[in-house]
């Protein structure tokens, strides 16, 4: 073997005496080593790692320590990898206490998963801490919204166009040619070097007002993290599109409409209130108080579905906005996160009622917009781009 391929195998192993590689580390390595050892390493000595399977406090209690070792870790680690070992030292070292440190915020790489921890801390950050968290929120949304602002607005507008379409346009100047000399190549006559434009495609004459309302109903129960933060830039981005009236809802056994802060996410992130319980029916019946223009509404659910309300209610609701004409979809989770935890009967009963339930990727979400602005079947939709 290697011995660079011995060097990773130490690394991965952690210098136990049975790890079987003899080989030690120097330099850098034994840095990366301490830090890995630091976080993964907990439980009794007895040389080299420390025996695993006992829980220990490996980055120690003060700030200042966790802090240097936060700094380690940026500087021998990508990014990502800087990330899942953050979010791990949050789970098995219970380090939430200390994101409550400036210090310690100041150190952090920022990620979607940090503003849920930090989100859920919101009611308990101290005053010299709110502006750190703060910073590190605005980061990320600022982040996910370069990202994906630009995709939502160009997929939902481009989706706009598109529903104004009429196959019979009045006059020659609203015929879209483009699109209608596509329509027609099947009658295309070689002899005569032409087409016969048996059917026409043409502009709509798009209203100046609004054409579309959306409603964002977004579950803010801890599991829910992720799927709050992207719902709020997502939210954000739909709002300055002038064709769409967008509202933002949050909830968990209480209701908050954060629709008059969608200018700013950040704003949206610290009006959410992440954990306690979860109330579906009484979100979707604040939502019905919304909806003026059945057919001209897209309802966007983001539930795990696990309801502590009246799920019968809950689900007679869903079946009158369908019957009305209320596009309603059902989104499990809207994260990177894989395959979601989920009341599986409760999904399995709104599909029933022709509500489409799936998990989608934040990547996926404008193209799930636009189908639903162009009122293409969700199903084949979902069977196409769902991961879930």
């Amino acid at each position: 073997m290697s011995d660079e391929r011995l060097r990773r195998w130490r690394l991965v192993l952690g210098g136990e005496r049975a790890d079987g590689t003899g080989a030690s580390l120097t330099g850098d390595d034994a840095r990366m080593d301490g830090a890995l050892e630091r976080l993964y390493g907990a439980g009794d000595r007895e040389e080299g790692r420390p025996r695993p399977g006992r829980r220990g406090a490996g980055l120690g209690d003060s700030a200042p320590s966790v802090a240097r070792w936060l700094g380690d870790i940026r500087e021998y680690f990508p990014s990502t990898v800087v990330q899942v070992m953050q979010k791990d030292a949050i789970e098995r070292l219970d380090l939430t206490r200390l994101l409550t440190e400036p210090e310690m915020l100041e150190a952090v790489e920022p990620d979607v998963h940090l503003v849920g921890t930090l989100l859920s801390l919101n009611r308990v950050l101290p005053d010299r801490a709110r502006e750190a968290a703060r910073a590190v929120v605005r980061k990320v949304t600022g982040d996910l919204e370069r990202r994906l602002a630009a995709r939502t607005r160009s997929a939902a507008g481009g989706a706009l166009d598109r529903a104004a379409r009429v196959s019979r346009p009045r006059r020659l100047a609203d015929v879209d040619w483009d699109r209608t000399i596509r329509a027609n190549l099947r009658h295309y006559l070689p002899e005569h070097g032409t087409i016969v434009p048996e059917r026409m495609v043409g502009y709509g004459r798009r209203r100046d007002g609004v054409e579309r309302d959306v409603v964002l109903a977004v579950d803010q129960s801890g599991s829910m993290a992720a799927s709050v933060v992207y719902a709020s830039v997502f939210g954000a981005a739909l709002a300055s599109l002038r064709a769409l009236r967008t509202s933002l809802v949050v909830f968990d056994t209480a209701v908050a409409d954060l629709t008059d802060q969608l200018h700013d996410p950040v704003e949206v992130l610290f009006g959410a209130r992440l954990g306690g319980g979860t109330d579906i029916n009484r979100a979707v019946a604040y939502c019905q108080g919304l909806i003026t223009r059945p057919a001209d509404t897209i309802l966007v659910l983001v539930s795990d579905l696990y309801e502590g309300g009246d799920r019968d209610e809950m689900l007679q609701r869903a079946a009158a906005l369908t019957a009305s004409g209320v596009r309603v979809v059902v989104l499990l989770a809207l994260s990177d996160e894989g395959a979601p935890s989920y009341d599986h009967d409760t999904a399995a009963a709104l599909a029933a009622l022709g509500v489409p339930a799936f998990a989608c990727t934040p990547d996926a979400f404008p193209d799930l917009m636009a189908a639903a602005i162009e009122r293409r079947d969700l199903t084949e939709w979902t069977s196409r781009a769902s991961p879930g």
